[in-house]
């Protein structure tokens, strides 16, 4: 997105014939605060933490499950201050799990346990192994691959699954421009319809489906066609959905919203900017398929959520208002360092079970 200091935020555009009505949940990636909006862009409900607020999504039952900010800082058990929490709708904490490995993503199942992602020390002789990457200044040889848990509300692990064992150390390279302390970087955890795992890998350009029951790829696609993606999910129609940054893919940089067939790894739907160039973000973002078949696409780095038809006409289209050095984390809501960056939206349809019976009444 071309950014300029006198350019709308807000609500930008809104055609209510084609968009997929519903309330769209904001935060920012560095906040303490999460919105639900309506499709005039008007805030109907808030939560907050003083955790840090970093990114969630709203439960059936119209909790809010979402990741605290991380301070960023590393230390010898990881990096500090990680945990995913429950909240309910009139923000009092139902649930809480601490682990200062967690990072990005996690999903709470069918069956009431969750699916957390946490970084995990690789043996270093297999981290030697693996090619690409470049050697930045002090490290030490050490790297960080991605373990997928599943716990149980108590906390109790039932399940886990290491990248790096299902991962080939000389093929699954890493990205040239990118450092060797993490292998994988996975920055998307999803599920399939018969519950297998859906996983993004940025530093290796890699999505994948991964059998539960054996912990092996069943499908895996990537480099070569998309730069350091985010958000795989998966379609009714069995194809995946994602958001392709595109920071390193070489020439022009733009970012895409790609719909890809597993069965051929064809490409059966694109969005890109026109020009290309006018739609990117480097990092964070999503895509998310709607009920009416239009596409929402969160573009992270500037904080512009916007909702695109299959052929690709904008239908709506909000810049996230809250952020930017003005602000701090002393006035309670965001860090200036992230600005309105917004890790990725989710929208919610007025007849979603976790919006039944709510007080949806925009603030005045």
């Amino acid at each position: 997105m071309g950014w300029s200091i006198h350019h709308p935020v807000g609500l930008i555009h809104h055609d209510a014939a084609r968009a997929s009505q519903g309330y769209t949940l904001v935060a920012n990636s560095e906040g303490r605060e999460a919105r639900l909006i309506d499709m005039q862009g008007r805030v109907c409900h808030r939560w907050h933490s003083d955790e840090g607020l970093s990114y969630g999504f709203l439960l059936d039952n119209g909790n809010l499950l979402f990741r605290t900010r991380p301070s960023g800082r590393a230390t010898d058990e990881g990096i500090e201050g990680s945990a995913l929490i429950e909240m309910d709708w009139d923000g009092a904490v139902v649930w809480a799990y601490r682990d200062p490995m967690l990072h990005h993503d996690f999903v709470r199942l069918p069956n009431g346990n969750t699916l957390i992602l946490l970084f995990e020390e690789m043996p270093e002789e297999l981290a030697a192994r693996v090619v690409g990457g470049r050697r930045e200044p002090g490290e030490t040889g050490k790297m960080l691959g991605d373990t997928v848990k599943e716990i149980t509300p108590a906390g109790e692990v039932i399940d886990e699954w290491r990248s790096w064992q299902a991962l080939d150390p000389e093929t699954d390279v890493i990205c040239a421009l990118e450092g060797r302390h993490q292998w994988t970087h996975q920055n998307a955890l999803n599920v399939t319809a018969s519950g297998d795992l859906l996983v993004s890998f940025r530093q290796i350009d890699t999505v994948g489906i991964v059998d539960r029951a054996s912990g092996e790829f069943t499908w895996k696609w990537g480099p070569g066609r998309i730069s350091h993606q985010h958000h795989p999910t998966y379609q009714d129609n069995g194809n995946v959905l994602l958001f392709d940054n595109g920071p390193h893919r070489g020439g022009p940089t733009y970012s895409r919203a790609l719909e890809i067939d597993p069965a051929t790894n064809q490409i059966a739907w694109e969005y890109t900017g026109s020009p290309p160039i006018s739609f990117y973000s480097y990092h964070i973002s999503g895509a998310e398929r709607q009920p009416n078949g239009n596409t929402l696409i969160c573009e992270g780095a500037p904080g512009r959520i916007f909702e695109v038809t299959p052929g690709g006409d904008i239908v709506w289209e909000y810049v996230n208002p809250v952020g930017g050095a003005a602000e701090s984390w002393g006035a309670g809501n965001v860090s200036p360092r992230a600005g309105n960056s917004v890790f990725r939206a989710h929208r919610y349809a007025a007849n979603h079970p976790a919006l039944r019976g709510r007080d949806l009444s925009p603030e005045v």
